[in-house]
């Protein structure tokens, strides 16, 4: 058959890639030195990044909500927390062992601890005689009122002058819970502290609450106060107080480091991972050491660029952007495994290194720049969105497939003159240390078994894939309209199976505390005046909300610690002290009961206290870091396990993150409520107009390099059946789309043109009838091209984060379906249509099945 012409490289292209091969080839040192500058250069850079946790980075910073956040942060966020879990058998031990803690600790200086306590004793001390004032004004006046009757009783009693001893006609006992109930004090909690610890029911467990001036988030910072705050522990010498008791950390600072530390030991091992799986099939492929040294060298390059270009760009990763390192690595040692297939295949057919190389730069730069720009274009597609998980993850992945193309074709060669002037593929040994360079010449033909399937049923093979892309195509469009978004917060978080003893301590902390904000979200006034407007406001809108729909709990303030008419109430608490001590006097209380009793009486001096008259341990929740208090409100949820639930994290959120007060004043609020739901927001607006982007930007760029209708559709049309086969997977899989698994929707647009452009590419060189030999000779290249793209997502599902692993799976399905579509249905569509153009010029003969052993060398171009 005629052959068709080369593909459309113009002769000023070509010639400018002969020119560089000559530079290349006569000075290849030069060309490993500049390699090794910029290397050093890029990682000095790289070096310096760090993993940003946290949903507020996956936002632009002038985001309402980021704002916000980063203002209530400023004010309030200037400690964390660090709790010190101690459990055993014997309560008084445990309380000792607290107390020697604190005093230990507090020797600590700032900023590695600000604050130690072991309970609300200050609070206890300050609430207890002032309990009274808690009650309502009714509530004090017919205590007053019970408890002079009964004064009036005791003294019948005692003169004999009763004129009735009827029990259920005697006025109500003047005793501790009575007293305690009628005060009010169930308001103020106090029985949750014995004593004023923080100590569990049971009397197991006492809790020690440290406040650091430490973030968690600077990692060297928190080791080194959580160091200090252990060796003072280990200083006490717990097992002095009681051999049983034992001690375990939690708190933000302790979470958040030990997240930060999961989620670099989980780069490290999903990228050394990634690395072990590319590595393993490069070398499956080539079976030659030398050529996969030479592969990894170059990636190693594309890779320590890209991530030192990273640095100067954005200067930070986040969740989504850290595990880039795998992907591309993966992705972009395509242009090098293009590029080393056609040199190779030249070099068996024994022609020599230079004309190896210039052979390779002219067959290999169009297809596999048309490749690498259709991907930068995919990544590119995700700067539409104002998500930084999306728009960071889009700009990296775009110069970085760009980089390594270009870090391809100006080291790659040289690499391989070094390696030919080493040790020449020529060069022959005999004996059996000859046998293997011999049976591994032609590597691994992964493209074999396709060929084999190409060439049986060209037309099946066809029909089979239309028919699987309709059915694909059906399952897509029920699984939208069932809406495949993922709720389950649960599902986006990170593996905690490992971290067992950290969730356990953590929830018993919080039970034990109680501490306002662990659930809360916090809400900062402008003004301490606006606070009981805010209320209001908050107030009328959860009033609106129907019965079991209502968006949050309660409000909690710093306020609510501070009755009302205290002055008011002073005169009806002195009257109830004055009658309790003359019942002491006739008797009718024993020493024991009124030492209980009078904890809770007021004093002779007592005088209406405000917010700033409360005791720190009390008032710390709603402190700002410059002490001013007050301002900071707390809306906390309906039900705690409903902050998992997506649908009521965005009904919470939109109940407070805009409130208009009654003075025409704006409250906004944020925290991780509102920042999910933002997040959720943008992705849900963006992820339409990236895919939509990312198929258009792909379009022209197949356009562009083909500029041929016929091929650039042919192309196209694979690439989308590769698509929907795709999303046909995650339909019949189940797959919920997330935050972080999006992003596979628009990338697999430019990776997974990749495929269908070399196989059109190699097809066109070979001429009409080449498709059999496109996928023999390219396809095996192509299908490793897809292989440590695919090894690259599939050590994403190793992660400990459930999203990060999503993102994988949902990945690697779309780059098994583009790899099928371009491998089988293309070639085998190709081959079909040029049997049947065949089978006119010649009349007759078969549509299905092998030809001849004669026409198979014509319609491979051999």
């Amino acid at each position: 058959m005629p052959q068709a012409p080369p593909p459309p490289a113009s002769r000023r292209s070509t010639a400018f890639f002969y020119r560089l091969a000559e530079i290349q080839i006569r000075r290849p040192w030069l060309m490993m030195a500049l390699a090794a500058i910029v290397v050093s250069i890029s990682l000095s850079l790289a070096w310096r990044l760090e993993v940003v946790p946290g949903f507020e980075a996956l936002l632009p910073e002038n985001r309402d909500s980021v704002r916000e956040l980063n203002r209530v942060k400023e004010h309030t966020k200037g400690v964390s927390s660090i709790f010190v879990v101690l459990e055993g058998d014997d309560t008084p031990a445990l309380r000792g062992a607290a107390d020697a803690i604190v005093t230990e600790v507090a020797k600590i200086e700032r900023p590695w601890v600000g604050a130690v306590e072991s309970g609300l004793h200050q609070a206890r001390r300050f609430l207890e005689p002032r309990a009274g004032l808690y009650a309502s004004t009714e509530q004090l006046e017919q205590l007053r009122d019970d408890v002079n009757e009964r004064y009036q009783y005791e003294i019948h009693k005692q003169s004999g002058s009763l004129l009735d001893e009827d029990e259920d006609d005697q006025p109500p006992e003047i005793n501790v819970e009575s007293l305690k109930k009628r005060f009010g004090v169930g308001n103020v909690d106090a029985d949750r502290y014995p004593d004023g610890y923080y100590q569990s029911k049971d009397g197991k467990a006492v809790i020690v609450s440290i406040r650091s001036g430490v973030l968690g988030t600077d990692h060297h910072d928190a080791n080194e106060a959580i160091g200090r705050v252990r060796a003072a522990i280990a200083k006490v010498g717990l097992s002095s107080f009681h051999p049983s008791i034992r001690y375990g950390l939690t708190g933000d600072l302790i979470s958040t480091n030990a997240e930060y530390t999961a989620i670099t030991d989980d780069l490290s091992e999903v990228g050394i991972l990634g690395a072990t799986l590319i590595i393993s099939v490069v070398f499956l492929y080539y079976l030659r050491m030398r050529t996969l040294l030479s592969m990894l060298l170059t990636i190693g390059i594309g890779v320590s660029v890209s991530f030192g270009m990273t640095e100067l760009l954005i200067g930070q990763l986040n969740v989504a952007t850290g595990f880039l390192f795998t992907i591309i690595a993966g992705n972009g040692i395509n242009p090098g495994i293009i590029y080393m297939a056609r040199y190779l295949e030249a070099r068996r057919k024994g022609t020599g290194t230079a004309a190896a190389i210039r052979r390779a730069h002219r067959d290999t730069w169009l297809p596999t720049l048309t490749a690498s720009c259709a991907a930068s274009a995919a990544y590119a597609s995700l700067l539409v969105s104002d998500f930084l998980g999306f728009r960071d993850f889009g700009i990296i992945g775009s110069f970085g497939m760009v980089l390594c193309w270009i870090c391809t074709f100006i080291f790659l060669p040289s690499i391989l003159v070094i390696a030919d002037r080493i040790a020449p593929l020529e060069r022959t040994k005999s004996g059996l240390f000859g046998l293997l360079p011999k049976a591994t010449a032609g590597g691994t033909r992964f493209g074999l078994p396709f060929a084999a399937l190409v060439s049986r049923a060209p037309r099946t093979a066809t029909i089979i894939g239309v028919a699987v892309t309709v059915l694909a195509t059906v399952a897509t469009v029920r699984w939208v309209q069932n809406d495949p978004m993922e709720y389950d917060l649960t599902s986006l978080r990170s593996d905690m199976s490992e971290r067992e003893e950290e969730v356990r301590l953590s929830k018993m902390a919080e039970d034990i505390t109680g501490f306002v904000g662990y659930d809360g979200m916090a809400i900062l006034a402008e003004r301490v005046e606006q606070v009981p407007l805010l209320l209001s406001a908050l107030g009328a809108v959860r009033a609106k909300a129907p019965a079991d729909e209502k968006p949050f709990a309660t409000v909690h303030t710093l306020q609510d610690f501070v009755p009302g008419a205290q002055a008011a109430k002073k005169p009806f608490l002195m009257e109830i002290k004055d009658k309790v001590l003359r019942t002491r006097k006739l008797g009718a209380l024993s020493d024991e009961d009124f030492a209980k009793l009078q904890r809770y009486l007021p004093p002779d001096d007592l005088q209406p206290f405000g917010i700033d008259d409360l005791p720190e341990d009390m008032a710390r929740p709603f402190t700002e870091r410059d002490g001013t208090r007050g301002r900071i409100v707390y809306i906390s949820p309906t039900d705690v396990k409903l902050i998992d639930d997506a649908h009521y994290l965005f009904r919470w959120a939109d109940s407070y993150r805009r409130t208009t007060l009654s003075d025409g004043s704006v409250i906004l609020g944020s925290g991780r409520a509102v920042i999910y739901a933002d997040i959720w927001e943008s992705i849900v607006d963006d992820v339409p107009k990236a895919v939509v982007v990312a198929l258009l930007a792909t379009m022209l760029v197949v356009a562009f390099a083909f500029r041929r209708i016929v091929p650039a559709t042919a192309v196209m049309i694979a690439l989308v059946a590769g698509v929907a086969w795709m999303t046909g997977l995650l339909a019949v899989f189940g797959v919920k789309l997330n935050s972080l698994n999006f992003i596979a929707l628009p990338i697999t647009f430019g990776i997974g043109v990749d495929y269908a452009v070399n196989i059109m590419q190699r097809y066109r060189h070979e001429g009409v009838g080449g498709a059999l030999n496109a996928v023999r000779e390219t396809g095996g290249a192509v299908i490793l091209c897809s292989l440590t793209t695919t090894f690259g997502y599939l050590a994403l599902v190793r992660s400990v984060n459930y999203s990060v692993r999503s993102l994988g799976i949902a990945a690697f399905l779309g780059e098994v379906a583009c790899l099928l579509a371009a491998v089988i249905i293309l070639p085998s569509a190709l081959m079909w249509r040029d049997g049947s153009r065949r089978r006119k010029q010649l009349g007759g003969g078969s549509p299905d099945g092998p030809p001849s052993s004669g026409k198979l060398g014509a319609l491979s171009g051999r």
